[in-house]
């Protein structure tokens, strides 16, 4: 089966196309250069396919810094779409991981349709330049006229995953009422679900909580249980089937909120097993056996995105500080991790930030600690990669110098051997001779760090100095 009967893409995207006019919601200037930007990367990602060799196209060149290029940009269009909309970091890093993948198997299908155009009528490669000239039309049909469709329901979705996050605050304490935008443009079959009122647990919420359609604008709010009478359940689910009815594939039939993503796992870039496949839920784990090109390229584009890592600084010298897109900005230690980050950096080191991670999937959890695994440290989640060796900070404030001292060390080493510590208010001495009735002791120390309240470190103890 090839990628093009996975999904009839053009003409399921008549409906975008024909139902209403679509922008993105971005100023004129803003647009173009958003276009310009795109239509580079496009460019770059058709110069790195022209160089493919075969007769069929290679996955991997998804991997290629070219079409990762092209797949962030997209991403990051996609991702401007709900800035400004309030939301925990969790979420938003969720619902930008869920923007990547979608631009990624978009991007997959881009590649599939344009590969062809490699070779002319009598079977010989073209020139460059005629080459790109023939692929432009798949970067004007994707990338501006599906991109506007797809923003605006990117920019719903959002929207909507924010509430549900605000709304799970109080649970089935309120109910949750659909509501229309109420006025003429109104879609028939959206109206049927208007007033419905149900509490949140219920499961008609996880097929019909909007938005439910291309340029679908209705909302749902927060009603008194005693205001307004609760919908009885048959009743509801027979009128969402009612609304939805012309959506036979069922794209829409998910929630932003409670799965937080921005697109639903089965969409049209993909097939409708993707719905209830294990590697988008992250039960699967790297040695998952693809079914066909999209499922490989799918495997592909999801190791991409869980190895993804931006670059802070660069220094003269070679050295840059990497953050892992699943870092929060917004943890207490991350200002002290990147000034652990660019010490390092500044000698010419690279050093990554590396997220914390409670309940990791497997398979994002084996792309970014994958040297930890078969050691007795697997599953763990050190905080720094720095030059091939892992590194736990540690900060604990006491009134108690020596209980401070003694905790970081032993919360440190279930971590890693190589800690960085904040400096307690202890000599240099003491420290040293602690650390070193610890390894005498049997326990494993290869480095021990202490990072001042300026942001130095301060080499307290190296396995190799005895």
């Amino acid at each position: 089966m090839s990628p093009t009967d996975y999904v009839g893409l053009h003409s399921r995207y008549e409906e975008i196309l024909q139902s209403a006019h679509h922008r993105l919601t971005l100023d004129k200037e803003t647009e173009d250069k958003v276009q310009a930007k795109l239509t580079k990367a496009f460019k770059d990602m058709m110069s790195a396919l022209f160089k493919q060799k075969g007769a069929t196209l290679d996955i991997n060149i998804l991997a290629s810094d070219e079409a990762q290029e092209f797949i962030g940009t997209h991403a990051s269009v996609l991702d401007t779409s709900f800035r400004t909309v309030k939301m925990s970091e969790g979420m938003r890093r969720r619902l930008e991981r869920s923007n990547y993948i979608f631009s990624g198997l978009k991007t997959f299908h881009e590649l599939n349709e344009a590969f062809p155009s490699l070779i002319d009528e009598n079977g010989n490669r073209k020139p460059f330049e005629r080459f790109l000239n023939d692929v432009k039309t798949i970067d004007t049909t994707y990338n501006q006229n599906y991109l506007r469709a797809e923003y605006n329901f990117v920019q719903s979705s959002a929207e909507m995953a924010a509430k549900w996050e605000q709304y799970a605050e109080d649970g089935d304490r309120y109910n949750l009422q659909y509501r229309t935008a109420g006025d003429s443009k109104v879609r028939p079959e959206h109206a049927a679900l208007n007033g419905v009122t149900l509490p949140m647990s219920d499961p008609f919420w996880e097929s019909y909580y909007p938005p439910n359609g291309w340029g679908c604008r209705c909302t749902v709010v927060q009603v008194r249980k005693s205001k307004y009478p609760t919908t009885p359940q048959d009743e509801a689910m027979a009128r969402g089937e009612e609304a939805l009815q012309s959506d036979t594939k069922g794209i829409f039939r998910f929630n932003a909120g409670k799965e937080q993503k921005a697109v639903p796992d089965y969409n049209q870039y993909t097939i409708r097993r993707c719905n209830d496949c294990d590697l988008a839920k992250g039960r699967t784990k790297l040695a998952f056996i693809p079914e066909n090109e999209l499922c490989a390229a799918c495997k592909l584009i999801r190791m991409c995105e869980s190895q993804r890592f931006e670059t802070k600084r660069q220094y003269p010298n070679g050295g840059r500080v990497q953050v892992h897109q699943l870092v929060n900005p917004a943890d207490s230690d991350y200002h002290k991790l990147m000034q652990v980050a660019e010490f390092f950096a500044k000698q010419g080191q690279q050093a990554r930030l590396t997220p914390k991670m409670s309940r990791p999937q497997k398979f994002v959890y084996q792309n970014i600690y994958h040297s930890l695994m078969g050691t007795k440290y697997e599953g763990k989640c050190p905080d720094l990669f720095i030059d091939g060796k892992w590194y736990e900070h540690e900060g604990f404030t006491s009134s108690n110098p020596k209980n401070a001292f003694r905790n970081m060390m032993y919360d440190g080493l279930l971590q890693s051997n190589r800690l960085i510590i904040d400096r307690p208010d202890l000599t240099e001495r003491y420290m040293r001779r602690s650390v070193v009735g610890r390894v005498n002791r049997g326990e494993d120390i290869e480095e021990v760090w202490l990072r001042e309240q300026d942001g130095k470190l301060t080499l307290l103890y190296k396995k190799t100095d005895g």
